[in-house]
């Protein structure tokens, strides 16, 4: 039999994890296992049964270590989970046999490279690292963090990895110049954005069995899916809903979970926004239908985020057919791409009434919400499907275990 490559993979998130780098990770490395003998090394999750062992998934064998998985929402138990984590998966990773013929990881938790950066260097073997986010600075811009020894040493630490890495990947262009401004040999970037499956997210009538059961099948319905976290910037929205309570049809329907789920439904409850619901994430199964259930999303993305996160959602949105609004800053991967699509509209971040004066305009039918939407998916289509990523990574991947990149 000729030889297979072996690749060894950590992120702290796996299937049936519902963050984004656990559905990204799951799908990419089952469509590797056909060529590559893939190990995913993960760790434990919150609220999805599974527990540590040793399994395989879709063709991928999957070593899930013993971690802590409390609440995220406070910073100091986000910190244990990733400590736990890393260190684990740097006992299994050093222990791992036989030898891998390539280190592979995803910025979830950032630090997590580090430790793959061991275990390549144990086996000497070449280290791609796939940049979801870019920390520190992430949590500096939304003032989560800013003990300057702990900021400093966590450059440190993110550069260190960042020099070394045979390959680091960028998800986006504005994401690979902040790399580059961060010490990461340019000729070592590649450019791979996210991606979705358009074979799976399609296009779906507004009124259909999910949106009746949810109560979102009539009204002008603004959506929201995907991570209820810091970086999203779901005040604005909230603040939003208070300038269009003349709309008695709006319904503004917050679709997830994460760090600041308690923290805004509380400031809704405030507000009385009564015009806003929020519903737990959505299996993958109905995500047609779920996405398909707006008339309009909303992507927000925190200011002076652009290229330090690149929201992966709006590929689903594209996906499905609908048209959105990017309140980011103008030079966001994210903002960039809607405009040159032409799929939506951008607003500034942080400014909840010109956020509700867009939406005000949607609703009073100014804007070509079908035709944007059609924009979208014919994108999505063709340049954000899954198999022009896949090949992306699979290519470099074949030149790694070759020895041909570094």
């Amino acid at each position: 039999m000729p030889h297979r490559p072996r690749i060894l993979v950590f992120n702290q998130y796996y299937a049936p994890g519902v963050e984004s780098t656990a559905a990204l990770l799951s799908e990419l490395t089952a469509a590797l296992a056909d060529e590559f003998d893939v190990t995913v090394i993960t760790g434990v999750l919150q609220n999805v049964p599974n527990r540590p062992g040793r399994y395989e998934h879709r063709g991928v064998d999957v070593i899930r270590v013993p971690s802590t998985s409390f609440d995220r929402s406070l910073l100091s138990r986000r910190a244990l989970n990733y400590l736990t984590y890393m260190l684990q998966a740097l006992r299994f990773g050093l222990r791992f046999s036989p030898r891998p013929d390539v280190v592979f990881c995803m910025t979830d938790p950032p630090m997590v490279a580090d430790v793959a950066l061991a275990v390549a260097r144990r086996f000497d073997a070449p280290l791609v690292v796939v940049s979801q986010d870019i920390f520190p600075e992430v949590a500096v811009e939304l003032r989560r963090m800013e003990n300057p020894f702990l900021v400093a040493l966590l450059k440190i630490l993110v550069g260190f990895y960042l020099r070394r890495s045979d390959r680091v990947v960028a998800i986006g262009e504005t994401m690979r110049r902040r790399l580059i401004a961060k010490g990461t040999p340019p000729d070592r970037i590649t450019v791979i954005p996210n991606w979705v499956d358009t074979s799976s997210v399609v296009p779906q009538p507004k009124d259909n069995p999910w949106s009746r059961e949810a109560g979102l099948a009539e009204g002008f319905v603004v959506a929201h899916s995907g991570n209820v976290g810091h970086a999203q910037d779901l005040d604005s929205l909230i603040r939003a809903a208070t300038f269009m309570r003349d709309l008695t049809d709006l319904k503004i329907a917050i679709i997830g979970s994460g760090a600041r789920y308690v923290e805004l439904v509380d400031l809704a409850d405030r507000l009385e926004a009564d015009s806003v619901a929020f519903l737990p994430y959505q299996p993958r199964e109905v995500l047609s239908m779920s996405l398909s259930a707006a008339d309009i999303h909303v992507v927000g993305l925190a200011h002076g985020l652009a290229g330090y996160v690149v929201p992966s959602r709006l590929y689903g949105i594209m996906a499905a057919g609908r048209p959105v609004v990017v309140a980011a800053d103008e030079d966001s991967e994210t903002a960039q791409l809607v405009t040159e699509v032409g799929c939506g509209i951008v607003v500034r971040p942080g400014r909840p009434e010109l956020l509700a004066a867009v939406l005000r305009r949607a609703h009073a039918g100014e804007f070509d919400l079908e035709e944007m939407g059609r924009l979208g998916r014919a994108h999505a289509l063709r340049a954000a499907d899954r198999t022009i990523a896949i090949e992306s990574y699979r290519q470099l991947l074949r030149r790694a275990a070759a020895g041909a990149i570094g």
